[in-house]
């Protein structure tokens, strides 16, 4: 069987189980895709994840077929779901949000299949920067 040709790749952060129709219009249908069937699919794959934000890579192939790949959750809004704020507005001069080391291990076992590192500790240290940018910090 022949390799099909790709013609785009349309990465969208959406919401779970709840794909919102305009954002895929808007990146899918230059590129004739059926928009309807790719949220339909969306939501069925994403469905558990309820009220969480699921970034996906949608590649599309010149015979209008195409594939999803998801990713898992921005670093930023795992952080946040666990802190339950939005963190800090003035990053350095707010008082900081904490987070303890287990939460801290838990949002980099989530992450760890999308970055760049197998060493857990390594994932832990990219997204104690995520928080510490966002004035979260750790408290151990």
């Amino acid at each position: 069987m022949a390799q099909k040709k790709l013609m785009a790749q349309v990465k969208l952060e959406l919401q779970a189980g709840n794909a919102a129709m305009v954002d895929l219009g808007k990146m899918l249908g230059p590129h004739g895709v059926a928009t309807l069937e790719v949220k339909k699919r969306y939501d069925a794959e994403t469905a558990r994840f309820g009220g969480e934000v699921i970034p996906v890579m949608i590649l599309v192939y010149e015979d209008r077929s195409w594939d999803l790949h998801l990713k898992t959750p921005p670093t930023a809004f795992l952080i946040k779901q666990v802190i339950r704020a939005k963190g800090a507005a003035r990053p350095g001069h707010d008082e900081p949000q904490t987070i303890t080391v287990q939460e801290l291990e838990a949002v980099a076992r989530r992450k760890l299949p999308d970055l760049n590192t197998d060493d857990l500790a390594a994932a832990m240290r990219q997204i104690e920067g995520t928080a510490r940018s966002m004035g979260v910090r750790v408290q151990r």
